[in-house]
């Protein structure tokens, strides 16, 4: 089977919902931040400290390239999809899975955690603008899965339903990404 990418911004559940996906499907679960942390041994935090945002960017696109491209689920950090490159390779390589939820939901999710450079003090209104630059890549995916107000045993036969239905259909897997947002 082709990977599964769970894409999303932060705080939407892609850890969690992909723990439980893998469950359900037997698959191994992979967490882009987390491969880079060991990688690199450190967290994210001091990552964007010590080498910046955009060598985090770097190190995404190349754990990308290095991570099973079948038989396994993939959950993104939330920039993931800034780099068309990556959505282009995701969408090649497997099916992409964006979550989304409310900004206030997220914002009640993130605004005490400092593990997150990108949302560490930002107001709702700071974080809902950074959420409407990055939706239209979140959107660049082959399901989109509202998961506000549902569970995660809700969420992933969704996701399952989906799946099956796509390797029953015997999708093409030359997919491009001509359509693609920049």
């Amino acid at each position: 089977m082709r990977a599964i990418y769970i894409t999303g911004f932060m705080a939407v559940g892609k850890t969690s919902i992909g723990n439980e996906l893998g469950k359900v499907l037997d698959l191994p679960v992979i967490d882009t931040d987390q491969y880079i942390e060991e990688k690199l041994a450190w967290d994210i935090p001091s990552i964007f400290e010590r080498k910046g945002e955009m060598y985090f960017r770097d190190e995404e696109q190349t754990a990308l390239r290095e991570l099973p491209r079948e038989n396994v689920i993939i959950t993104t950090g939330g920039g993931m999809v800034l780099r068309k490159e990556n959505r282009c390779f995701m969408k090649e390589n497997g099916y992409v899975i964006t979550l989304e939820s409310s900004v206030n939901t997220i914002f009640n999710r993130l605004h005490d955690d400092l593990s997150r450079p990108l949302a560490a003090g930002k107001t709702r209104r700071e974080l809902q603008k950074l959420f409407k630059q990055r939706q239209p890549y979140y959107h660049d995916a082959d399901l989109i899965v509202e998961t506000e107000g549902k569970s995660i045993p809700r969420i992933a036969p969704e996701i399952v339903g989906w799946i099956k239905t796509q390797m029953l259909s015997k999708r093409s897997t030359d997919r491009g990404c001509s359509n693609s947002p920049k």
